[in-house]
């Protein structure tokens, strides 16, 4: 924000020092960027936080400054003479987009004569860079500059039924703006038009076909109020940008609308001549009142770390425009003024104490009194989950809570609700808000192939959204891995992971069928016979379909079921002295039997010895072992912690493992 030196002056009661201001202004939080010499005039160059769009004209900064220097500000009036003419007989507004523009005023000035500004108006726009037009054009300039609330003049006579309509854009409208380049509009735009078409781009800049020329002699002058994401997006996506743009995205203060209107008629009558007409024409939501913020004095020494007398924390907030509606001796409850939005919390107003009273007036070794804090157990859990797949080689990705609908339906096995749409889309084309992780993370694996990244291992941790019959949806926090290794291996990681969050847990799978995964490699997760995810081989349509090239396997889980289950006491086993002892067996079972159970019997028939079961392959031979029979090859690991073991034993415990498998699975040896 450029501001001029002998334009801030205006409002100061006293004389001060340009450097002490800028100074002043800088450890209250309008950080100095630097002063120039523009003429016999100074461009103070100061950074203004997004939160503090009040800030973005003279009168704003001046009231900073006021503060800070404990002086009276000094404002215009702001009250032009009017005319018998009234305002309705010369123009209507219809506004049909109430939610892309909130409020919408309009004036009416006739027999102006357009001319140059006088060089005292020139030369403080020069000093703030604004480019020098007419007096009109500058006067609506001056303004915006002035209160920080933008403002358009249009020639009424090249009104077409001299009406204003507020709506939306329709679909590809082109727009001619005062730039002279024609721009092509969509819905979500906000256009100000005529009988016939768009004479202005609302909020952002106005059209040529309405702009003001030397043969202007009618005037409507407009100010409002703008939805500011909508704002935004429109000045994004057309690579539109301009100083009412700029202060329309972080919001203006509703109740200097009028003032601003107010402000630039009486100048245009004082530079331009004309009459005004009486009242004005003001259509949408009224200005809400700010909502009641309660302090409690105590707060400030323990916030803060030093004592300020409360009389004297009163005063400061008295000085920012703050109300006092009520008073004790324990709190005080106030009313923010309305061209602060920033101030909606307690500790907003402790912050204002702070810097009006002085950062620099903190000790450095003041003692604030701190409360330990732990982690709660759904953290821990996370940082479990977080370090085994660390460990493993995985990426921590973050992606976004949006997806296209192409997306959101490719993997819902969750629920089968329709996703939920934003009506606001952060993306183009993802309008809905997703119901599982892979989809997000198999788009992050596609950007990273094309980049020639030849390993890909990612995971998140993020919430999705699984729509509700009634009410809120549900939001569920869900683990989504995506990787390049096999079946097997995204099932080890898996399995490293609950053995880390719980050792005794039992990790079963069992049959799924989803058209993105495999059906042949693709599986559900249970834990404790609850439901806890799915994983698998991504198919060779799922791979087409996310335009991957390599084969990729992916996983989601349920945080809930994996919470559910932790053991967050600290383990730790002694490791043995003694020596290992491994076994292979290769058994034959049915087609059906998967290795799980094989796994299960395994365990239970080799008891305590039983230190590790690795699974290798499986193989199939129709010719020796018949149809529908498979091979399972596998090794056991026996270890003891207090002996060695011998080779009777062993052979002892294989036995009883094999006769186990054959029970239970009926499952044949083969030597």
């Amino acid at each position: 924000m450029l501001v001029s030196w002998n334009w801030l002056k205006e409002y100061l009661a006293h004389e001060v020092d340009p450097a002490e201001l800028a100074h002043r202004l800088m450890m209250a939080g309008l950080n100095h960027e630097g002063t120039r010499e523009v003429g016999d005039d100074l461009a103070i160059d100061l950074e203004v936080t997004s939160n503090r769009p009040d800030c973005l004209g003279h009168i704003g900064v001046a009231r900073e400054s006021c503060v800070l220097l404990q002086q009276p500000l000094r404002l215009p009036e702001a009250q032009p003479p009017v005319s018998d003419t009234l305002v309705d007989e010369l123009t209507g507004v219809t506004l049909e987009c109430p939610d892309l523009c909130y409020r919408y005023t309009a004036r009416i000035i006739r027999g102006i004569r357009v001319g140059p500004s006088p060089d005292w108006l020139a030369q403080r726009l020069q000093t703030v860079g604004i480019a020098i037009i007419n007096n009109i054009v500058d006067i609506t300039n001056y303004v915006c500059m002035e209160i920080g609330q933008p403002l358009h003049a249009f020639d009424l006579s090249k009104l077409k039924s001299g009406q204003i309509v507020v709506r939306q854009a329709s679909v590809e409208e082109p727009f001619l703006a005062i730039d002279h380049h024609t721009y092509t509009l969509d819905p979500a735009m906000c256009v100000i038009a005529d009988a016939e078409c768009a004479v202005a781009l609302g909020g952002v800049m106005g059209g040529a076909a309405t702009e003001v020329s030397a043969n202007t002699v009618e005037l409507l002058i407009e100010a409002a109020e703008f939805d500011p994401v909508s704002i935004r997006n429109t000045a994004r996506q057309l690579n539109l940008h301009s100083p009412s743009s700029y202060r329309f995205e972080r919001g203006v203060d509703s109740h200097s609308v009028d003032w601003a209107s107010r402000r630039c008629c009486e100048l245009i009558l004082d530079l331009a001549g004309g009459e005004l007409a009486a009242g004005v024409i003001d259509v949408g939501r009224r200005p809400s009142p700010s909502k009641p913020i309660v302090l409690r004095w105590s707060q400030l020494s323990r916030v803060l770390g030093i004592d300020i007398d409360r009389d004297i924390a009163g005063h400061i907030l008295t000085e920012l425009g703050i109300q006092t509606k009520r008073q004790d001796e324990q709190s005080v409850e106030v009313i923010p003024p309305t061209w602060r939005r920033d101030l909606s919390r307690e500790i907003d107003l402790i912050e204002e104490v702070a810097r009006v009273h002085g950062y620099e007036n903190i000790p450095e070794d003041a003692r604030v009194p701190m409360v330990p804090s732990q982690r709660s157990d759904a953290d821990r859990v996370l940082e479990i989950v977080r370090r085994v797949l660390l460990s493993a080689g995985f990426d921590e990705a973050m992606t976004y809570s949006v997806v296209s609908e192409e997306d959101s339906s490719a993997f819902s096995l969750w629920t089968t609700a329709p996703p939920l749409r934003s009506s606001t889309p952060m993306l183009k084309g993802a309008d809905c808000l997703r119901r599982s992780l892979i989809p997000s993370l198999l788009r992050a694996r596609r950007v990273n192939e094309s980049l020639s990244n030849s390993v890909v291992e990612l995971f998140e941790t993020a919430r999705v959204y699984w729509p509700e019959d009634d009410g809120l949806p549900r939001e569920e926090l869900m683990l989504g891995i995506t990787s390049g290794g096999d079946f097997f291996s995204l099932k080890g990681v898996i399995e490293a992971m609950v053995a880390a969050i719980q050792p005794a847990a039992t990790l079963t799978v069992r049959d799924t069928s989803c058209d993105l995964l495999d059906a042949t490699h693709s599986a559900e997760l249970w834990i404790h016979d609850q439901l806890a995810g799915y994983f698998g081989h991504v198919s060779e349509a799922g791979l087409k379909r996310f335009s991957l090239r390599a084969p990729a396997t992916v996983a989601e889980l349920r945080f809930s079921a994996l919470a559910s289950i932790a053991d967050l006491k600290r383990q730790h086993r002694t490791q043995s002295p003694y020596p290992s002892v491994a076994r292979d067996l290769n058994l034959v079972v049915d087609e059906q039997v998967r290795w799980s159970q094989i796994a299960d019997s395994v365990r239970s028939a080799a008891g305590e010895l039983l230190e590790d079961i690795r699974f290798h392959e499986p193989y199939r031979d129709p010719d020796k072992d018949g149809p529908g029979k498979k091979r399972l090859l596998f090794s056991v690991t026996f270890r003891s912690s207090e002996r060695t073991l011998t080779g009777e034993e062993i052979d002892a415990r294989r036995e009883q493992i094999v006769a186990a498998c054959r029970a239970d699975c009926g499952a044949r040896l083969i030597d």
